[in-house]
């Protein structure tokens, strides 16, 4: 039989413990805290020993913390805490709360005194890590619904955009209408200027339309020189007004790519109505319909379906 350690040794492991290590007896006094417990609740060891252990709850839970414990001493109903993993929280001497992971355990009777014990785990590194992981993630869903150049959203972006207006659409029966924009002779400003300018003229029409549509609309990215246009909850009529109104946004000046090149940009757009329950594919046919009978009409102009 290998020689049994001393309760030092054991002892000694407790108390430098990462972990916070607390023993109460059966009337919630304080009995024993390690280093970490002390740093955790910014006490020293003289504050908290033969202190109660509500004077470290949260006030709802130290209301009936002794009574619980009391409970639990004279054998009551099974405990839902101890033996299991739980989150609370205990308070720090400045009175902040700090959110803990707590394994409590019965360590039975000593002396004709019970006695509980719990491991405490400090959980502001781990939410301080989810907090920054929520944040990446959510940074990298954004990029990943983004236009690189634009910095508007693309066509992802779009789609998803689309399948929520969709969905209230359904709900409330209003329609939504959807456009697609193309940049009048696009292919000639890159081949007679370059794609520098061509890259330019892209960044100035897509702030000018997010800039003359309304706050409720979405404009995208969609491809190459197309943009995708959502009308939340418009009528066609109401619609029409506005692809005008970001028509004339485009063509009201020219887009100046440096001091020696200034760019007379148009776009055309096809829009159709997108009702309850139709397919963003089929809306997005028919828009483009409407936008090749733009482009056949002279372009620099707006045609519905």
């Amino acid at each position: 039989m290998p020689t049994a350690l001393p309760t030092s040794l054991m002892s000694a492991l407790i108390e430098e413990s990462l972990d916070a290590v607390l023993i109460v007896d059966e009337h919630c006094r304080i009995r024993y805290a390690n280093q970490s417990l002390q740093a955790l609740c910014g006490c020293s060891e003289r504050e908290l020993l033969d202190r109660s252990l509500d004077a470290l709850l949260p006030d709802a839970m130290a209301a009936y913390h002794t009574d619980y414990v009391r409970i639990l001493e004279q054998g009551g109903k099974p405990s839902a805490v101890l033996g299991k993993v739980r989150e609370f929280s205990i308070r720090h001497k400045n009175g902040k709360a700090i959110p803990i992971e707590m394994k409590a355990l019965d360590l039975g009777e000593h002396d004709g005194s019970r006695y509980f014990g719990a491991f405490l785990e400090d959980l502001r590194p781990r939410r301080r890590m989810e907090d920054k992981n929520a944040a990446l993630l959510a940074r990298l869903e954004q990029e990943a619904m983004t236009d690189a150049l634009t910095e508007i959203a693309n066509r992802r972006g779009f789609e998803a955009e689309a399948a929520q207006m969709m969905a209230r659409a359904q709900r409330s029966g209003v329609p939504v209408a959807i456009g697609i924009a193309d940049i009048d002779h696009f292919k000639n400003i890159n081949d007679d200027h370059g794609h520098p300018v061509g890259d330019i003229v892209l960044r100035i029409v897509a702030r000018r339309m997010i800039e003359a549509a309304r706050a409720t609309d979405f404009v995208a990215r969609i491809g190459g020189e197309e943009f995708g246009l959502l009308f939340p909850e418009t009528s066609s009529e109401t619609a029409i007004g506005i692809a005008q109104r970001i028509r004339e946004a485009i063509a009201a000046s020219p887009i100046r790519a440096d001091d020696d090149c200034e760019i007379c940009a148009t776009i055309s757009i096809g829009l159709a109505s997108m009702a309850p329950g139709m397919a963003l594919d089929e809306a997005l046919a028919n828009a483009d319909c409407a936008l090749y009978a733009a482009k056949n009409g002279g372009r620099n102009r707006v045609e519905t379906i």
